[in-house]
């Protein structure tokens, strides 16, 4: 009797003890706010409204570290570079090429990393209608990494205000943003996880479309 009653006791306190551990879906979208609020302090970010980047020409200034908070998706965006060249074309299948470099908030770690290994370059499809634009991931180390096509909706929203087109001349760059990711606009991982991620991206134009135009 006496070790039944040990048992029950211990099985009592593991299935209290796992009730303490369990986390809800609002804790961890707390604790990614409260993660995402100590990056900003921690990294003296300077949070601009999205009219006050609109008034300065959809810029932000490095200078001021300063980041656009974009309301409808939670992503807070600095824009490095806005790139040479163009706008994405409407109505078109577009390749992108894309450097990235993928940091976990939370974890404080650099997960993913393509910015200086060639063989890994991600090239994706992306195709614009309006203000909609969707992409899907041809090879990459995003790719293989998280095992879909599919693209973060956070890597699609710097070609509402970057530039496409490949440099030209000495003067001509490529665009380059940095942004604060919350899961809900992340890969695959994030979203099942409740993790924000820091990316730091590079787009440009594939050269092979470019030779085909010609």
């Amino acid at each position: 009797m006496k070790k039944y009653v040990y048992t029950l006791f211990v099985l009592l306190a593991v299935v209290v003890a796992s009730c303490n551990n369990y986390e809800t879906y609002g804790d961890k979208k707390e604790k990614e706010r409260n993660a995402i609020a100590e990056y900003i302090r921690k990294n003296d970010i300077t949070v601009i409204s999205e009219s006050q980047f609109k008034q300065q020409d959809s810029t932000t200034d490095v200078s001021k570290n300063e980041y656009v908070y974009l309301e409808k998706t939670g992503i807070y965006m600095q824009i490095v570079r806005k790139g040479s060249g163009y706008k994405l074309p409407e109505k078109q299948h577009i390749r992108i090429l894309c450097r990235f470099t993928e940091f976990n908030i939370i974890n404080d770690t650099t997960q993913l990393s393509n910015e200086f290994n060639a063989r890994y370059l991600d090239i994706m499809s992306v195709y614009r209608t309006g203000n909609t634009i969707t992409g899907s991931f041809e090879s990459g180390l995003m790719y293989s990494a998280y095992g879909t096509a599919s693209v973060p909706n956070a890597f699609l929203v710097p070609f509402q205000y970057i530039n496409i087109g490949r440099p030209l001349t000495d003067t001509d760059n490529v665009a380059q943003v940095k942004m604060i990711v919350p899961h809900t606009q992340g890969q695959a991982y994030a979203q099942q996880n409740v993790y924000p991620c820091f990316y730091r991206l590079t787009l440009v134009k594939s050269a092979v479309e470019e030779d085909a135009e010609k």
